[in-house]
């Protein structure tokens, strides 16, 4: 694809397709040429640096967070599924995770998402330093929820890529940890439950349980709040 048809926005939208499928240790200028079918050289016409190319990728796929109608919905409604749509969007970019401890990320996408998190907990009764707290303690922790899934699924393609079989050294890791696991009680009464057998796995219904316990807190504050201290 020459430089004058390819587009910035096509050149984002196949370095997400390949940092998916690769991650980030697989992205590189000769491959995503290949994947647009242009030389490398006519990416940098239009972005300059690998850089600068996770970050675009990283703020782009924030759009696919849905944002709920606050004027329609109430608050902990609104935040029970930004808080799954940030998840669910994290688990099909497993890299994102990687990237925040590795890149400077910014960008109109990620402001945007910002933005309605905070007119969210503003809605809902914090004045704006609480509201900021709330809308970050739910980020963080659905930020840590994704951790587990984009480990594995980076963990996986590193040991595939040292030649050996991922799936074996997983499930021989598993049964070394059980063993070490069966001198502690509560330890070995989970040794039959489905998470013990899976890397990454937590017990079901971890996030769930989790996220509603912090809105259960964050209504609770509210509830505790003088009325001069609302928004």
């Amino acid at each position: 694809m020459p430089r004058d048809t390819l587009t910035a926005d096509q050149i984002v939208r196949a370095t997400i397709a390949l940092l998916d499928e690769e991650g980030l240790d697989g992205l590189n200028m000769r491959s995503l040429g290949a994947r647009l079918g242009s030389a490398a050289t006519a990416i940098y016409w239009h972005i300059k640096t690998k850089d600068e190319l996770v970050r675009l990728a990283g703020d782009a796929i924030w759009a696919e967070v849905e944002l709920p109608d606050l004027d329609t919905t109430d608050w902990r409604t609104a935040a029970t599924a930004m808080a799954i749509g940030t998840h669910d969007m994290l688990t099909r970019h497993p890299w994102l995770g990687q990237a925040f401890g590795s890149h400077l990320l910014y960008g109109p996408g990620k402001a945007r998402f910002d933005e309605h998190s905070l007119a969210l907990y503003e809605k809902a009764g914090f004045a704006p330093a609480d509201a900021d707290r709330a809308a970050a303690t739910v980020l963080l922790f659905v930020l840590g929820s994704a951790l587990g899934p984009a480990a594995q699924v980076s963990l996986t393609r590193r040991l595939s890529k040292n030649g050996k079989d991922a799936e074996q050294q997983l499930a021989d890791t598993m049964a070394r940890a059980a063993e070490i696991a069966r001198p502690y009680p509560r330890l070995r009464a989970r040794l039959d439950t489905p998470a013990a057998a899976d890397y990454s796995a937590a017990p079901d219904n971890t996030f769930a349980f989790g996220l509603q316990a912090i809105l259960d807190g964050i209504r609770a504050r509210l509830a505790d709040r003088p009325h001069g201290d609302r928004a």
